[in-house]
């Protein structure tokens, strides 16, 4: 018997069908709510499987709780940086995370959405009008930016990136610069994109758009010096971890006016904002700001699709077949 625990219900069929399966025995955590790190080294006791969400820290105590059984981890999420994945290789355990199409789509059109909403302002236009301020038409009334002929620094031109870029650069007209860690010629020649340093694209680009996974080399890619290097017209959209961006400068950037307003979907103290003990709910305040909770991958088509990834590549796994989405 295989015995599988899943660390949260998430939408979908997923679940459902690992349960039915036969020589599984699945076991949920049921209550709507990151797992309690006491209450997870409990159930994770006697598991072969760990099906994991990103909210839930897989370390070194994690996996000895577990005990030696432990041979799996499948990742509920496109990142992996919530999995210690060096200690996982260390004890031959496979791992594996759920990217897929619906996930890319969903991020990159919530990323494109907070992009023409700090461009026209809608958040604050939507305020306005419902706190009944609004007395008539006013040609100064809440003027912002078109988007067409603008230039977005995309860093990193992944799968995300590149959908942004599609949509942006057939409908819109936009200029395509980009910083990755290696030149991509594809993205280059589709969208006429043209390589650029960090600091050349933070300079030139109207909006930076931010699509790495979280490393040592990406924690505060964006901090003091790179937000100075920005246009005070800029805007500045992450949709990829928290820590990506040193939330204090962007906090003192906003205020001093070196770029001109942001997206964020995720947070370097996430699910605290600001990263203050004492918190100032300054972010929340500032009406150039947009910020969503983690959900930019949150559509009906993406949660089911990483489920079923997840459990194909359970399946795979218990089968003795390759793992279509190995990370370790």
């Amino acid at each position: 018997m295989t015995k599988i625990f899943v660390t949260r219900q998430f939408p979908g069929t997923a679940i459902e069908k690992l349960s039915k399966q036969k020589g599984f025995e699945v076991s949920v955590y049921k209550k709507d709510q990151i797992i309690p790190r006491k209450e997870l080294l409990k159930r994770v006791k006697g598991a072969d499987i760990i099906l994991s969400l990103l909210t839930d820290r897989i370390d070194a105590q994690v996996m000895d709780a577990a005990g030696d059984q432990l041979k799996m981890i499948a990742n509920y999420a496109v990142g992996f940086d919530n999995i210690d994945i060096e200690e996982a290789k260390r004890r031959k355990i496979r791992v594996i995370n759920t990217p897929c199409d619906q996930s890319t789509e969903s991020v990159a059109e919530h990323a494109i959405a907070m992009i023409f909403g700090l461009a026209h302002r809608l958040i604050e236009a939507d305020n306005f009008t419902r706190a009944k301020k609004y007395k008539g038409w006013d040609p100064g009334l809440m003027l912002g930016s078109g988007l067409s002929g603008k230039t977005i620094g995309v860093i990193g031109a992944g799968r995300i990136g590149y959908s942004i870029s599609k949509r942006l650069y057939d409908g819109f007209g936009v200029k395509i610069i980009y910083n990755d860690i290696k030149r991509n010629t594809k993205y280059e020649k589709d969208f006429k994109a043209k390589l650029r340093t960090k600091t050349q694209l933070l300079k030139e680009a109207d909006i930076v758009t931010l699509h790495v996974p979280l490393l040592k080399a990406t924690h505060h890619l964006i901090s003091t010096k790179e937000l100075k290097a920005m246009k005070k017209t800029a805007f500045l959209i992450n949709t990829s971890r928290g820590p990506v961006v040193d939330e204090t400068e962007l906090i003192k950037a906003l205020k001093n006016g070196d770029i001109a307003g942001a997206g964020l979907d995720v947070y370097e103290c996430e699910p605290k904002i600001d990263c203050n003990p004492r918190d100032k709910f300054e972010l929340r305040k500032m009406p150039n700001v947009i910020l969503t909770p983690h959900t930019a991958s949150a559509t009906i088509e993406a949660r089911d699709a990483m489920g079923q990834i997840a459990l194909k590549n359970i399946l795979a796994f218990t089968n003795n077949k390759r793992l279509p989405n190995k990370i370790a």
